[in-house]
């Protein structure tokens, strides 16, 4: 990787912040865009602009062309095994609640139980709170290691015959910790049960294959991947998706209307009701070309790379504690300083031009396990640099002394 080419791309990068040349640590939290993606989604709106699978004009067409081209690009990502398999969503959320909503609602009954995790973010716990209370399903935690990760093990004898469906994130948003998906997967269906990934942190920074994993569903985010804000989308497996109902309503959706009975298309235009997010999908297709121009094994290691020399440099600053493992995580370091609260901290960041994650990262369960009210965090992606860690190291240093010792 020439890591200085890739950042010559990044047009946000090469400002100032109060004064400081911008770091920029928050991408876990949403990703900067390349300029390619930038001009794919101008163009769109500057010359293709239409909406899709309606008018039989040129503009119509170009646009369905690129709408459905970029389903296509999401496909061979994922390493789907066709492009139907694809629903366009606006993020990880909306499609993990899909399939909690029309999926998981629809199978589970009182003795039926849903596994998750403690580390999970509020995205894939609330939606399966909610089946379970609306179906009378049990909600099951796997037990975390002291570290932060789970065992296979806890796994075993977590998920029994009478569950119905597991639901964990491939990488938390806190710990960076890589679960064992494709073992999950096997002790799921070996008893009976669907497994949902949410992919959130997993699809941008590491090789995604959907077969070799063997998961039912997976549902990830654009903006965390260099692409547009409010596009994601939800893998799942044919079989499971034509069994399930849509869950909104609305135009071309619908195969027949009569005044009172409708059918629905094939998948998955029965899950896409309404006017899609166009510009969105364009960019999250010229996103995903982006990243397989760098490679994906390639961002992968310049990740791990920059993670250890982060946790190396960090872990010598007296006080601080990093959370999750050392070793096996992906780019993104959650920590606190001292007694200082993690607010003050990003605070005192910004102030030197480096932007940080600081609360509870839409993880209260994991927050009072780790029991800490909030943490900070810095999370890394393809354009950040070993120089930018020592920026934050030393910042890190300058606020511990500042709240300990004050300044003149």
């Amino acid at each position: 990787m020439n890591i200085n080419a890739i950042r010559e791309q990044f047009p946000i990068l090469h400002q100032e912040i109060n004064g400081h040349p911008l770091v920029y640590l928050d991408s876990a939290a949403s990703s900067q865009k390349p300029r390619s993606v930038i001009d794919a989604v101008n163009r769109y709106y500057e010359l293709d602009n239409a909406n899709v699978h309606r008018g039989v004009h040129t503009l119509g067409s170009r646009a369905t062309d690129a709408f459905e081209g970029a389903r296509a690009k999401v496909a061979a990502f994922l390493n789907a095994e066709t492009p139907e398999q694809i629903i366009f969503t606006r993020g990880t959320t909306t499609a993990l609640n899909l399939v909690a909503s029309s999926y998981a609602r629809a199978v589970c009954g009182e003795g039926d139980e849903i596994v998750i995790t403690p580390m999970e973010h509020h995205s894939n716990l609330i939606p399966w709170q909610q089946v379970a209370k609306a179906t009378g399903a049990t909600l099951k935690y796997i037990p975390l290691q002291p570290d932060g990760t789970i065992s296979i093990d806890d796994v075993e004898s977590t998920i029994t015959p009478n569950t119905k469906v597991v639901s964990i994130t491939h990488v938390s948003n806190v710990l960076g910790v890589v679960n064992p998906i494709k073992e999950i997967a096997a002790i799921a269906h070996r008893n009976g049960a669907v497994i949902v990934v949410d992919g959130a942190q997993s699809t941008p920074h590491k090789r995604v294959d959907v077969r070799d994993l063997n998961v039912d569903f997976y549902a990830f985010s654009g903006h965390k991947m260099c692409a547009p804000t409010g596009i994601g989308a939800l893998y799942g497996k044919k079989a499971l998706l034509n069994k399930m109902e849509p869950i909104e309503f609305g135009g071309e959706m619908i195969d027949f209307v009569d005044l009172y009975e409708s059918t629905w298309k094939e998948i998955p235009y029965r899950f896409e009701g309404g006017t899609p997010i166009i510009a969105g999908a364009v960019g999250l297709g010229a996103a995903i070309d982006f990243l397989e121009s760098i490679g994906m094994d390639e961002i992968d290691r310049h990740e791990k790379k920059l993670t250890a020399y982060a946790y190396d440099k960090l872990s010598t600053i007296e006080g601080i504690e990093i959370y999750g493992p050392k070793t096996d995580r992906v780019g993104l370091l959650t920590f606190n300083l001292g007694d200082v609260h993690p607010h003050d901290v990003a605070t005192v960041l910004d102030s030197k031009g480096i932007a940080v994650r600081a609360g509870h990262h839409c993880c209260q369960p994991l927050m009072r396990w780790l029991n800490v009210s909030a943490t900070a965090r810095a999370s890394f992606y393809l354009y950040n640099t070993e120089d930018e860690i020592d920026r934050l190291a030393d910042a890190l240093i300058q606020t511990k002394e500042f709240f300990g010792h004050g300044i003149e």
